[in-house]
Formats: C-alpha cells, structure tokens, sequence
C-alpha cells in the first residue's frame, strides 16, 4: 500500500465564497469573495506542498436554472447535469485566475489548472427515488403544479417561501479523472477539480458514461477525492470561524479539537443539522476513518490561525 502523501491538502471553499445572502450575486462580487478566500492560500505551498482545491456552486447553479425558465422560449433549456458543468467551468476559471495571480510573487512559481470533474454515481441509488436537494427558483403553487404535470418534476414546499424543485443528491463513488489529477499533482500544479461536487454520471450497461439530473453533495465529493488521492489533510472554509455546540442559540460554544468518538457522540446527539454542518461532519469522519490525519474547519478569514492550531477546529483519528 503507499504511503499517505504528507504534503498534500485538499481544500474546500464552501459557497458562501462566492454569493453572500442579500447579494444579487455580480460577479465582480464573486470575484471579489474568491480573491479574499484565496488570500491566504499560497502558505499552503511552503516548502513544497501540494494543493487541492474544490468549490461550491450552489447559487450559481441556481441562477443558471433561473435563465434556463427565463429564456426557454428562446433557447432550449440545458439538462441540469450540463448545468453542473458550466458552473464548474465558470467558478473553476474565477478561482483559477485569482490562484495564478497569488502565486506569481512566489519564489516558485507554481502552474494552476481547473479539471472538469466527472463523478460516478449508482443509477440504484435510492437518492434517485427519494429526491431531495432544493435547486433553482421559487414558485406558485399553481406554478409548482403545472411544472409537475409537463416536466414531471418532484416539487415540495420549502419551509413556506414557495415551492422549489429538488433533485436527486446520490453518493459519489468514482472520480473519473481522478489519475490525470493525481499526475498534475506530482508535478507541482495545483488543481481545481470536484466543483459543485462534480457532474454526476452513471455507466450504461455496455461501459459508457451518461450524465444524469442531479447534484452531488461537495463535501462527499471533496473526501472522496482527499481519499483517492491519500491526502494527509483535509479544510473545510465556510462562512463560520469553527465548529460550535448549540450552535445558533446564546449558549453556543467552539469546538476546538474533537476526535473520532466525540464527534460520533455529538453526532448522534444531533449537533450537526443536515442543511449546515452535516454534510461536513460526515465527509470528516469519511475520511479520517481511512486514513486521513486531520481535518480543519475554520474561516478563510481564519485559515493562518487555524494551521498553527489558534482557530478553527480540528478533527484527528
């Protein structure tokens, strides 16, 4: 078996760096929450590291699904998995750029790539028959029912502002480039891949791969990766400085090392909701249970701190 790559870290940037709630989502805004995100990035290069990058692209997915109803009777609408697609592009190339911008004052200058990502999922999947991840915008509910009926959509109330689509979000299982990425990471490049967790795909009977109508969850995909390509380190950056107990109420309070046990135990105690730490919480123990040395989950803002053990929390074996 080879050894776990000790100068590797995949890092996530979650949503929230590129549209903040009240903002119409321009993207000289997004640009500018990617250039803050990625500030501190380049200490993650020092004496040689290996860098990972994946992204979210939950609004912007949703804005690209808004122009699909907006314009559908000018152009034809674009299938949801191909939506997936010119998100991780987009965000991909914004990112990319502002990398390749931090890293040119380096001693070493280091190339950036973005990897159009690939993800396999199991056509069985029960996510396929229980749809659940909310995506685009918000209708009637005369709305919801026309929709239902000429699309033949899964359309459910969201907490009383209207009624959404939501879309099957099944497990990722395979990266498909996950080896030309592992080779642009040995040659020193660092790569941005796994965006928006990635364009789900499933094989047909005869091999060949087909896109398919959903979203995977990002931070599943971004421990499948971490795992694939035996990453020492795992970072979560969201909109949060660290992990809280009671999060939200007046007596939250930081988490600042948890361990495997622990964080099972606050787990089942249901510290960690579905819709805003779950996700993470699980791609942690997902990873740290083969392998993995240590996961971060902190601020960008906080990210410097975090590494020398001052913020965020920290979650090892």
């Amino acid at each position: 078996m080879t050894t776990r790559n000790k100068k590797l870290t995949v890092l996530a940037l979650g949503g929230n760096a590129l549209i903040r709630k009240g903002e119409r989502g321009e993207i000289e805004q997004q640009r500018r929450h990617i250039r803050n995100a990625l500030e501190q990035l380049p200490a993650l290069l020092e004496n040689q590291g290996l860098l990972l990058i994946t992204h979210g692209n939950g609004p912007v997915v949703g804005n690209l699904l808004l122009q699909n109803e907006a314009a559908r009777e000018i152009v034809p609408p674009v299938p949801l998995d191909v939506c997936d697609a010119d998100s991780e592009g987009s965000i991909g190339y914004m990112i990319q750029q502002e990398m390749v911008n931090r890293v040119m004052g380096l001693e070493e200058n280091r190339p950036v790539v973005s990897v159009i990502t690939q993800v396999v999922v199991d056509a069985a999947d029960p996510g396929f028959v229980h749809p659940t991840k909310p995506v685009g915008p918000f209708y009637t509910r005369q709305e919801a029912e026309i929709l239902r009926r000429a699309r033949g959509w899964t359309i459910f109330e969201d907490a009383g502002r209207g009624y959404r689509r939501v879309v099957p979000s099944p497990r990722p299982l395979e990266v498909i480039e996950s080896e030309p990425i592992r080779l642009l990471l040995r040659h020193g490049v660092v790569v941005i891949a796994g965006g928006g967790g990635g364009i789900p795909v499933i094989r047909n009977e005869d091999g060949m791969l087909r896109g398919v109508e959903a979203v995977v969850d990002k931070d599943l995909t971004t421990a499948l990766l971490a795992k694939s390509l035996r990453a020492r380190r795992m970072v979560f950056l969201t909109a949060v400085d660290c992990v809280y107990r009671h999060f939200g109420r007046s007596d939250q309070e930081p988490f600042a090392c948890l361990s495997i046990p622990e964080l099972r135990h606050f787990q089942q105690m249901g510290e960690f909701p579905p819709g805003s730490m779950g996700p993470k919480i699980e791609a942690a123990l997902d990873f740290l249970e083969t392998g993995g040395q240590e996961v971060l989950i902190t601020s960008p803002e906080c990210l410097m701190d975090a590494l020398g053990g001052k913020a965020g929390t920290r979650i090892i074996p």
